[in-house]
């Protein structure tokens, strides 16, 4: 299958479209943040309609929030994660070339535009975060949208060389539950990259233990894991249980494939933007992430 076009680099005055396509807003002045930083790059962002709906615990109804993806415009800007992207998937979505930005919960709509053949998913800061990542990651950000070339990222390298493939990023429980359906990407040979949150180490174990099950992480090239931001286990105090690393590295060491550990990704400030479907080169020596296009 021929390579879906690229996504244009943003241009000053390219429009912003906020929006809210899980949760319900609970911080509007971090997102008021940051737009401001949107627009200090020269980006026209629109007004954000859906911002202030309620239902239930979501940001709007099912249909509201997915013709608020429908929206043209060059970048989609998601305003937080939460939870109810995934059920926007169980109707048609007409895709629009440009970008879509954001991760968490987001990464069931990043995936499943991806895997419909569109170029410009990325995984980064949304509007409720990006005023609270460190100058690099804001300028990452910025630099992606703009199409300026973008610094290798470093983690805790565990060996097993160097692959090359088409770079893949997720939140791992947004990301199990894909699993099975029409919206995952081809992960033959890809360079997945892992990140969470307030999952406990036997979740993460239990997850891990699915893709296993399902053959998903046999397929894989290369395989990162960003934060697991509050990925203790408050159940299992006890010392003798097995923490988050300790979980990770057993449930991929035996995949004789490279590896690099404490990404600069996930919930954590410091949440470096990443394309997917591009081509990408993890050295699981040097602990090294690349973008080669």
């Amino acid at each position: 299958m021929p390579s879906p076009p690229l996504a244009r680099p943003l241009q000053a005055g390219d429009a912003v479209a906020p929006v809210a396509a899980s949760s319900a807003l609970a911080n509007p002045e971090r997102l008021q943040e940051g737009l401001a930083i949107l627009k200090s790059w020269g980006l026209d962002c629109l007004p954000a309609h859906g911002i202030d709906r309620y239902w239930g615990y979501l940001a709007g109804t099912d249909d509201q929030r997915r013709n608020d993806l429908e929206t043209s415009a060059p970048l989609l800007a998601c305003a937080r994660g939460g939870w109810g992207a995934a059920r926007l998937l169980e109707g048609p979505l007409r895709w629009q070339p440009g970008w879509l930005l954001g991760f968490s919960d987001v990464t069931a709509l990043l995936w499943a535009r991806l895997r419909a053949g569109f170029d410009g998913s990325v995984h980064g800061p949304m509007l409720t975060t990006l005023s609270k990542e460190p100058s690099w990651s804001q300028e990452r950000l910025r630099n992606l949208l703009f199409g300026d070339p973008l610094k290798n990222l470093y983690g805790e390298g565990q060996g097993g060389g160097v692959a090359t493939g088409p770079l893949i990023v997720a939140n791992l429980t947004v990301a199990t539950h894909l699993l099975g359906s029409r919206h995952l990407p081809d992960l033959h040979g890809a360079i997945l990259i892992l990140e969470d949150v307030g999952e406990a180490p036997y979740r993460l174990d239990r997850m891990l233990t699915h893709w296993r099950l399902c053959g998903e992480l046999q397929k894989l090239g290369g395989i990162g894991f960003g934060n697991f931001e509050g990925c203790g286990d408050a159940d299992v105090p006890d010392a003798s249980g097995f923490d988050t690393e300790a979980v990770i590295r057993e449930r991929t060491t035996d995949l004789g494939i490279p590896r690099v550990f404490e990404l600069p990704v996930g919930h954590r400030p410091g949440n470096a933007a990443l394309p997917l479907g591009r081509l990408a080169r993890l050295d699981g020596d040097r602990g090294e992430l690349s973008l080669m296009i």
